[in-house]
């Protein structure tokens, strides 16, 4: 799950972006009824340009002039999923570095003037990257090119501003983990799923391991992920693309490439049994999260399991809703997560239980359910609601600068290459019913789940023993 840690929005940024003249005057993204077939035609329309710099910079470039605004991101490969124990949390860490300070901005000045542009600017971190972005006026793109030039150069990393920034992450880490039940137990879920992968520890690190960062590991961090070569560049809308390359090598070519950044080591054992994990906690009702390990990005089955994701669990039609909150009124809610990853990672289903219902009948409504799927499929009608409501999420996704940006940069980033996009819808559309049952039969084996239980716990204390 991602941690977004900074937002700032813009009134009038808002108000250029959702004008009903400047959507009217933006390029349709592809029609939900064109075929699969036509991917070659939508690669046609939606032009991108693909360039690396001799420093070994990505730069990635989509050219539309619906809107008089750019979005930059700056895509790192760099996530938790490259760190080891000891310095946990440090990619985070870095999310929040990256705003306070290099050779020429001081500290707290990045968003001060970004924010006196009329921009917008966030960033967020997860498992396998770290990613930043702006959205600001097209002829203000000399703003951001300089300032994240000037960052990614020469980050401060001045010893007061890490001292005071690791407070910061460790009120967050207490904010949206230690004191949250869904993050606790999502915490525990992939601590016991996983043993010797690094999707082991969390994004936002350990608590102790926070304590024990230094500087020196976070010179020695920086000069390795945050080169160059480590980075996807991707900017999207209104630009003329020879002038603004001619400006993203000046401001980012003389920025020296590094050696290439270690592979992290992937020896996770075969999993051989269920595992579970309790979480006691004062609550009022009970909840429990399952995860199924799934292979990673490059598996043809990907596509199947967010289909999956979809019947089970998305919307009120779905089967898990419909089973425990509609028909045995025992949940009040129920939800999938799955996460395209560079590595093997878990398909994750969550059910919060109504107050008196207990998590083992919660559990056993879930199995059934499943297992019901695996036998005799989804119907076509639920296979064929489950594509459009992915297709929709696409399709829309792609309608803004930001959305664009950001999928040009995950594709370039899990494949290697941002035109397996153009294929997504190919690939959602083939899947069929016979596809559902085989995937479901061979992921969802109890053999290779984990369950995080949460255990409701008064809230008042318990007496001291004599």
């Amino acid at each position: 799950m991602h941690l977004v840690t900074r937002i700032v929005r813009v009134a009038t940024m808002l108000a250029i972006a959702a004008s009903p003249a400047a959507a009217a005057r933006r390029k349709p993204a592809p029609a939900l009824d064109e075929p699969a077939a036509d991917s070659a035609r939508w690669a046609a329309s939606f032009p991108v340009e693909r360039h690396v710099l001799p420093n070994g910079l990505v730069v990635l470039m989509h050219e539309d002039h619906s809107v008089p605004t750019v979005t930059f991101w700056q895509w790192f490969r760099v996530g938790s999923r490259n760190e080891r124990p000891g310095i946990t949390g440090i990619s985070h860490f870095f999310e929040h570095m990256m705003f306070n300070g290099s050779k020429n901005v001081p500290p707290k000045e990045y968003d001060r003037i970004i924010e006196a542009n009329g921009g917008d600017t966030d960033a967020f971190t997860g498992l396998d990257m770290t990613a930043y972005y702006e959205d600001i006026a097209s002829d203000r793109l000399e703003v951001l090119l300089r300032l994240d030039s000037d960052r990614m150069a020469s980050l401060s990393l001045q010893p007061e501003m890490l001292k005071s920034e690791i407070e910061v992450v460790k009120e967050e880490r207490r904010l949206r983990t230690d004191n949250s039940i869904p993050g606790m137990l999502n915490e525990q879920l992939y601590a016991a799923a996983f043993l010797a992968s690094p999707y082991h520890w969390p994004v936002v690190g350990w608590m102790e391991d926070l304590n024990r960062i230094a500087r020196d590991d976070c010179v020695a961090y920086f000069r390795t992920y945050y080169a160059p070569n480590n980075c996807i560049l991707v900017l999207t809308g209104d630009f003329e693309p020879r002038a603004t390359l001619a400006q993203i090598a000046k401001a980012f070519g003389p920025i020296p490439a590094q050696p290439p950044a270690p592979t992290p080591i992937v020896a996770e054992p075969e999993q051989r049994g269920e595992r579970r994990v309790e979480v006691h906690y004062p609550a009022e009702n009970a909840s429990f999260q399952v995860g199924y390990k799934v292979p990673g990005a490059t598996s043809e089955d990907v596509p199947v399991l967010r289909a999956l994701g979809a019947i089970l669990a998305q919307g009120e039609s779905s089967r898990l809703y419909r089973a425990l909150v509609y028909e045995k009124q025992i949940a009040l809610d129920v939800g999938s997560f799955f996460e395209v990853r560079l590595d093997p990672t878990l398909f994750e289903l969550t059910v919060e239980m109504k107050p008196g219902k207990t998590a083992a009948k919660g559990e056993s409504l879930l199995t059934q359910t499943i297992d019901r799927l695996i036998e005799e499929g989804p119907t076509e009608r639920e296979l064929l609601k489950a594509k459009n409501l992915l297709e929709v999420d696409f399709v829309r996704s792609l309608k803004t600068n930001n959305g664009a940006g950001a999928q040009l940069a995950s594709y370039e980033h899990l494949f290697g290459d941002y035109r397996v996009m153009f294929g997504a819808l190919d690939k959602l559309q083939a899947i069929t019913v016979a596809d559902c049952r085989r995937v479901a039969r061979m992921y969802f084996d109890p053999l290779h789940r984990t369950v995080a239980v949460l255990v409701p716990e008064s809230q008042k204390p318990k007496a001291s023993a004599p």
